[in-house]
C-alpha cells in the first residue's frame, strides 16, 4: 500500500481567533472551494466542523482509470482553542469509489505575520503497482487546495480588517 506524505503551509497577518474565525466561516470556504474552479461544489460548516465537497476534472494522467471527474470531499474538525488561541484540526479527504484518502493534521498557531497555518498529512492511493505513481499525480491537486488558503485568505482578511 503506497502512502506520500503531504506538508503545505500558509500565514496570515491576523491573530489566531480572526484566522480560525475565518476558516470556519461559509462565506470564505465558498470561496475557497471557487478557486479551484470546480465543476460544481458545496459547503457545510456545523459549529467546529468544516466539510467540503468538490467535483473536479481527473488529472489527465489517471483519467482512463477515475473517469472524467472526481469528487473530492474534505473534513476538518477542529479542537477547542488553547490559551494563546493555537488549535488544531483533524483533516481527512476521500474520493468516494475511488481508493484514494488523505488524514491528517491542521495546526492553527500564533506566529509569522500573525498566524501560521500548517497541514501534515498521509495521501494513500490503495492500488497495487500504481499507488505510488497515482499519488505523485494527486499529491500537486491535494497541495493546490490548500495553497488556495494563502490567495484568498489574505483577501478576505483584507476585506474583513
Amino acid at each position: 500500500m503506497a502512502r506520500m506524505q503531504i506538508t503545505a503551509e500558509a500565514a496570515f497577518a491576523a491573530d489566531p481567533e480572526t484566522v480560525f474565525a475565518m476558516l470556519t466561516n461559509k462565506d470564505y470556504l465558498e470561496r475557497l472551494v471557487a478557486a479551484a474552479h470546480p465543476i460544481s461544489s458545496s459547503v457545510e460548516v456545523d459549529g467546529d466542523t468544516t466539510s467540503t465537497t468538490r467535483v473536479l476534472p481527473s488529472p489527465s494522467d489517471a483519467a482512463r482509470f477515475t473517469g472524467p471527474e472526481l469528487t473530492v470531499i474534505e473534513k476538518l474538525v477542529w479542537g477547542a482553542a488553547e490559551a494563546d488561541g493555537s488549535r488544531t484540526a483533524e483533516v481527512s479527504m476521500v474520493v468516494p469509489k475511488q481508493p484514494v484518502t488523505m488524514k491528517g493534521v491542521v495546526r492553527l498557531v500564533p506566529g509569522g505575520p500573525g498566524s501560521q497555518v500548517s497541514l501534515t498529512g498521509e495521501l494513500k492511493v490503495n492500488v497495487p503497482l500504481l499507488g505510488r505513481k497515482l499519488e505523485q499525480s494527486a499529491a500537486p491537486a491535494v497541495l493546490a487546495a490548500f495553497n488556495d488558503h494563502q490567495a484568498v485568505g489574505n483577501a478576505w482578511i483584507a476585506e474583513h480588517a
